[in-house]
This record gives structure tokens, sequence and C-alpha cells, in this order.
């Protein structure tokens, strides 16, 4: 069923991912483990796979997307085995073949950029598998490698504990100190991303999400709930969901009947329900994000929703049905929606219509004049947006017409006129009209602006003839080579 993952293309944050250095040049085995490397277990593994397929990796995303099938593979067995622990055998199928089939479990199965969200979950049951066996000391092992691939599962130590009570096993002192140990680990990596994305303004998150904590919490009263009705009705799936803010009275009303589905799990015994929520609760309280929903924060909690919703005790040929639909579903968006950037970006202008990026990354699949028709829709919805007569500015350089995107680049550069990428778009056009000094003086400004830049410091020294400026010590992970997708 998610076979066809394998043949489809790179999207979104695949492509700037791939002109990464450290993840393309030979010394990327230990470059990504720099203090600033976000990610440094996922980034290794993105090195690996480039360097296994002999540098080859954009022109054939095939050995890229069969990582992320066999780390899906992976996770399904793991819960299986979880599940034979803690679950009657036939309830542990169920659980295992919900955890698989889910269309949520789409996005990281189809997304290369998504692995660390993978990577981090088959270390995260590997923790919960040597914990259930009393080995506490392989467990905060494979804890240390979770936090390596995604900080997103600092709390899963409170759900280890969660699931020791609910199976009434005595918490001994040498469990008490491991789960302490665990959480010194998990605050010291919350802390080490949250100093990441201060140096890092394009990451999207922390302090770099352009949102504040008591705006992000604010909206995930509405998100959760969006959250569980894909889960129980999965239906509206898109890669870049549109939340709008929504009203104070209306987030504490989320917030409250979230507070009592909680109260209501303790009281019924529901401990995997409690457990789903508190796998939640990185990504989804107050740790801020740009994007305010993203269906792959799903992914790691689907496998205490899953076992939860095992307790529900339906009849085998129900069963059998809801299976038979989650996987046809899941089929359908991986040979389809997911087989083209095309298809994936209509699917989210249509079901994100207030939203530009969706618009933007369509636009980049389309002919010259589709392309400006989409992002002049772009235009009208977001007018102060400098990536929408950027992107335009891109979309006529890369078809010749580099007089054209000039003008494009003027006025990206009106609406924010400290852009260093906007800035070295704009010196490329310069160039490719022969304007060689006017072109260099825009990339030694972009260079001002952002000393991490790859492409400008690449481009000034293709203009200058001389070696690249000496990249400066203490830049973020992942120099930047494209806006943030």
């Amino acid at each position: 069923m998610w076979g066809w993952s394998i043949f489809g293309p790179f999207h979104f944050d695949d492509h700037s991912m791939l002109r990464d250095p450290r993840i393309t040049g030979s010394s990327g085995w230990w470059e990504v483990w720099l203090p600033l490397q976000t990610r440094p277990l996922t980034q290794f593994s993105f090195w690996a796979n480039h360097a296994l397929g002999g540098g080859s990796g954009e022109a054939n995303p095939l050995p890229w997307h069969l990582v992320n099938l066999l780390l899906h593979a992976v996770n399904t067995w793991l819960v299986w085995r979880i599940a034979m622990r803690m679950l009657p055998s036939q309830g542990a199928w169920i659980a295992a073949a919900l955890f698989a089939l889910h269309p949520l479990q789409s996005e990281p199965v189809n997304y290369v950029f998504a692995r660390s969200t993978l990577l981090m979950t088959t270390f995260c049951l590997l923790t919960v598998w040597f914990w259930l066996r009393e080995r506490t000391l392989p467990a905060l092992g494979c804890f240390v490698l979770a936090l390596l691939a995604k900080e997103e599962c600092v709390t899963l130590p409170f759900a280890l504990l969660l699931l020791d009570w609910a199976r009434g096993v005595k918490l001994e002192r040498r469990k008490i100190g491991t789960a302490a140990v665990m959480l010194a680990v998990a605050a010291l990596a919350g802390l080490r991303a949250v100093l990441a994305t201060r140096a890092m303004p394009g990451s999207g998150a922390g302090f770099a999400a352009g949102i504040t904590p008591f705006e992000y919490l604010r909206a995930q009263g509405v998100v959760i709930w969006r959250y569980l009705r894909l889960l129980a009705l999965p239906y509206g799936f898109t890669v870049d969901t549109e939340v709008a803010m929504p009203d104070l009275w209306l987030s504490a009303l989320g917030w409250a009947a979230i507070l009592g589905l909680c109260v209501l799990a303790y009281r019924k015994g529901w401990y995997w329900l409690l457990a789903g929520f508190i796998l939640l609760i990185p990504s989804s309280t107050i740790f801020p994000a740009e994007d305010l929903a993203a269906d792959r924060r799903m992914y790691f909690p689907m496998f205490a929703f899953a076992c939860f919703l095992v307790a529900t005790r339906l009849k085998t040929p129900v069963i059998l049905a809801i299976l038979a639909g989650l996987g046809l579903i899941s089929c359908y968006r991986t040979a389809f929606v997911w087989s083209s950037e095309r298809a994936l970006w209509q699917e989210a202008v249509e079901r994100s219509p207030g939203k530009v990026r969706p618009r933007i990354q369509l636009a980049r699949t389309l002919p010259v004049a589709d392309a400006a028709r989409v992002l002049e829709q772009a235009s009208g919805i977001a007018p102060g947006d400098p990536d929408v007569p950027n992107e335009l500015g891109l979309i006529l350089l890369r078809n010749g017409r580099a007089a054209e995107s000039l003008a494009a680049f003027g006025r990206a550069l009106a609406l924010n006129p400290s852009s260093a990428m906007i800035l070295n778009n704009r010196g490329v056009a310069l160039q490719e009209l022969g304007q060689s000094k006017a072109a260099q003086a825009d990339f030694l400004r972009a260079l001002e602006k952002d000393p991490c830049l790859e492409d400008a410091r690449r481009n000034l020294a293709l203009t200058t003839g001389a070696l690249p400026p000496e990249y400066p010590r203490g830049c973020p992970s992942s120099p930047r080579s494209s806006p943030k997708d």
C-alpha cells in the first residue's frame, strides 16, 4: 500500500536539503554533529543517503523514499511487539494495522524531510520496548538517540511512568532515577533547540516562529480537535493546513474540553488516551512553530491512540472494513496526491484557500503564464508579503527572462529591504544581464546581512573568480540556501 511512496518525487524542503553542503559534502558525516546543528542523527542519515547514492540524490529520489518506507515498516513492527506485551493478541494486530495504515501517517512516509519524525519514533518505540522489559540503561540510550533525531519526544518519560502505573508495576528507585535522567537530558535538548532557533532566523520555530507561545497555545485549542477529528474521520488532509487564530472564548472552550476528556480518561482508565495527549504536548502546547498544525505531528502519538482505539472492541467485520477503508485512503494519497509536486500543492491551494505558501509552491510547478496568475492571487491575499514577487522573479529568471525578473526583485526588496536572499537573487539576475559589478555589490550586501548564506558566497566567488569567502564560525545548522518553505 505504501509501496507507491518510493516512486514519488522530492517535495518542499527536500530540495533545499539536497543543496545543504553539510549533507552533500564529504566532511558532512562529522559536520552534522556541530553544536548548533539541529537533529544531527537525522542529518547524518541524509548525509549517508547522499553518500551511498554517489551524489546523484537530486536525480533519483527512490533511495531516499525507500529509507523512509523501511523506517515506517520497522516502526509498525515495533508497535506490534509492544502491543503484544500490553494488549490481547488480536488487539495488538489491530493497533499495529491502525498505526500502519491510517492516512495521518502519509506525510512522514512520503516526505523525505519528515524522516526526523520516523527516526525519532523508531528510537522512542525502542525506548518503550526496553522499558517494558525492565532494561532501563538501553531505554535511556535509545531515548537519547530519539532526541538526536528530533526533540519532539521530550515528554516520553512521563508516558513511560504512566504506562507502568496503568500496568500496576511498582515504581522502583532505579526506574524513577532513569526517568529523572531522561527528563534532564530532554530539558537540555529542548534548551539547545530553542537556542538554535535564535541563531537560525529561517527555522520557522521558537524565536523564529513569528508567533508568541501564548498565541500558539491559543491556536492549539482548535488544532488538537482537528487532529482527533482526522483520527476518527480521515478526510480533509493537506500538506499545508490553514488554521485561523480562534477567538479566546473558542480556544478556552477547546482546552476545557481537552482537559475534561483527560479527566474522563483518567476515571475510565483510558491510559492509552492519556499517553497520546502526553506525546502531543511538545508540538501542540507552548513551543511555537510557524505551522500551527501539521499532520506529521500525530505520527508518534498515533501509537498510543491506536492502542486506545482497540479498547472500543468493535466486531471483527467492522474492524476489517475500517482498516480496508483507511488503507484505500492512504493508498490514494500516496499514489496520486503525493505522486507529484503539482498534485500535492493543488490540493493544498484548494483546502487552504487563504494561505500564500501553497500558491507559491504550486507556481513553481507551472508554466510562466499560469505561475504568474497563481502568484497574482497570492499577492491579493497578502499584498505585503515579499516572498510573492521574489518567487515571480525566480520563475522569470529560470525561464531566461532576467530583465523582467529585476522588476519583480525590486518590488520584493521594496517590501523587505533587509532580505539577504532577495539581494542575492537580484544579483544573479544582474549577472545574467552582464552587469558583474552591480551583481557583486548585491552579493556583498547579502553577505553583510547574512554571512551564512551559502548561495551568496558561491555566487560572489563565481563573479570574482576567487575562492568563496571563508565560512564564518558559529553559523547555524544547515546553511540557508533558499527561503523557508
